[in-house]
């Protein structure tokens, strides 16, 4: 379905430029309460990350909504799963979230949340692109929105995440650093950490507008990996700018991305006996993690990326856990949506339960190598990917050179005018070599003028096989 504004999670691009900007956010709120806001559920919460930019959008959409009949609750700095879980119990018509996630403060961006703390179905959000054609029509005086401003969101926020682990336990004797991407989390994950009972040295906990994700963050994890090292912590955990993305470090320093800890939280819950059916990957997900489960009985299967597909198959199963080497996990059997603090917590439970380490934990997960190159392109570029009969021959070429012992993914990004090339394989300087090969063909054939704040286009080609896959 061809969108003008909605990418793969909600509208993305840099600050200033369409449709980024303060009048489009007005239209946005008015689009948006006209569309979310009908019948006695006229609430809609609003929450955002620590961008400057986020005081001006959050004035605008505020006025959008007003102007549709629409009451605002404001929330202020607060993760994107903790606008998800405050939708659900202010009992909200929809939440909204002003934050790029893990992109630098230069952009922003909007996602939307519907009453039950889930993301927007596809119908919904063209729905709101219609109405942003219509023309700005404000409702009488007696009709307009409220504002209003929740002064213990945190608290409620906090306490929700405390409550996803079993009563009672403590995290005391723990050492913690935590990195918190100068973002929405710099007030509730220390609070969290630090009332279970663990010590926790923070960093990257003070944010200043415009340095959100600056050399810190889920995203650029060496600062906290040095930090656990130094500080001689237990392990470390970084979230991202927005709290929905979270990767650790064990007490040597050493990274744990998404894929192992999915590993973690998955045999864990096997051999306890709670494990819901398996597991949802992506097509870049680690080829070594589907074969480590597989060795245990669970079930796998991969799904486009972006956490909105991942939660799709995980309804469409009936299973509850699910993620991407980034660090988006979604545990629905915790929360709705992907929670990075949520997702450390069944971590840290899991270390408590069997007094393991981090390091003890993630045994039984061999990585295969694996390589990703960005190749910058323009829109043209990204709509070509799967046209193009020099990248085919080029993919080809390589699969025959793997003979079956690796994988090609081509994807294009969702929030970013790139091409990501990752290659899979057993032997380290073979998947570079074979990566950079690809890329080059990649960047002769699509490279063009970028065009960033484009929407990504949804009509590229999905298909996976043992070894390649291509993806939108």
């Amino acid at each position: 379905m061809d969108r003008k504004y909605f990418g793969t999670d909600g509208v993305r691009g840099r600050v200033g430029e369409a449709p980024i900007t303060a009048d489009f956010m007005l239209r946005l709120g008015r689009a948006a309460g006209v569309v979310l806001a009908k019948g006695q559920k006229r609430a809609v919460v609003i929450g955002k990350d620590t961008r400057i930019s986020g005081y001006m959008f959050e004035s605008a959409l505020e006025a959008g909504l007003a102007a549709a009949g629409a009451n605002i609750l404001l929330l202020g700095p607060m993760p994107t799963p903790g606008v998800a879980y405050l939708t659900r119990t202010l009992y909200a018509c929809a939440g909204i979230v002003i934050s790029a996630s893990h992109n630098p403060y230069l952009d922003n961006g909007i996602k939307f949340f519907s009453a039950d703390g889930e993301k927007l179905p596809d119908d919904v959000e063209a729905a709101i692109e219609l109405e942003l054609d219509q023309p700005f029509v404000t409702v009488e005086s007696a009709r307009l929105g409220r504002a209003s401003r929740v002064d213990d969101a945190a608290g409620r926020y906090i306490e929700f995440c405390k409550g996803t682990t079993p009563f009672g336990m403590s995290l005391g004797g723990l050492k913690i650093t935590l990195d918190c991407a100068n973002g929405a989390t710099y007030k509730v994950a220390p609070a969290v950490l630090r009332e279970l009972g663990a010590k926790v040295n923070t960093i990257a906990a003070d944010p200043n507008g415009m340095n959100i994700n600056q050399n810190c963050g889920s995203t650029e994890p060496e600062q906290m990996r040095q930090a656990v090292i130094s500080r001689g912590s237990d392990l470390g955990i970084a979230l991202d700018g927005d709290g929905d993305r979270v990767v650790m470090a064990d007490s040597q320093g050493t990274l744990v991305d998404g894929d192992e800890l999915l590993y973690i939280l998955a045999m864990a819950r096997k051999n306890a006996g709670t494990l819901v059916g398996g597991v949802v990957g992506t097509v870049m997900t680690n080829l070594g993690l589907e074969l480590a489960l597989a060795e245990h009985g669970i079930a796998f299967e991969r799904s486009p990326v972006g956490d909105r597909h991942i939660h799709r198959a995980l309804i469409r199963n009936g299973w509850k856990l699910g993620g991407e080497a980034s660090g988006h996990l979604l545990c629905l059997d915790r929360t709705s949506t992907g929670d990075g603090l949520v997702s450390a917590l069944q971590v840290l439970e899991v270390m408590v339960t069997t007094g393991k380490s981090l390091a003890e934990l993630r045994q039984g997960f061999r990585k295969f190598p694996q390589t990703m190159i960005n190749v910058p392109v323009g829109d043209n570029g990204r709509q070509m990917l799967g046209q193009s009969e020099r990248i085919k021959e080029a993919v080809k070429t390589i699969e025959a050179e793997l003979n079956g012992m690796g994988r090609v993914i081509l994807r294009s990004s969702g929030t970013e005018p790139l091409i990501r090339v990752t290659l899979e394989g057993h032997d380290p300087a073979q998947v570079q070599r074979l990566a950079q090969q690809l890329a080059d063909t990649v960047r002769e054939e699509l490279q063009g003028s970028s065009s960033y704040g484009c929407k990504t286009p949804r009509s590229l080609p999905t298909f996976v096989n043992a070894a390649t896959a291509w993806s939108s």
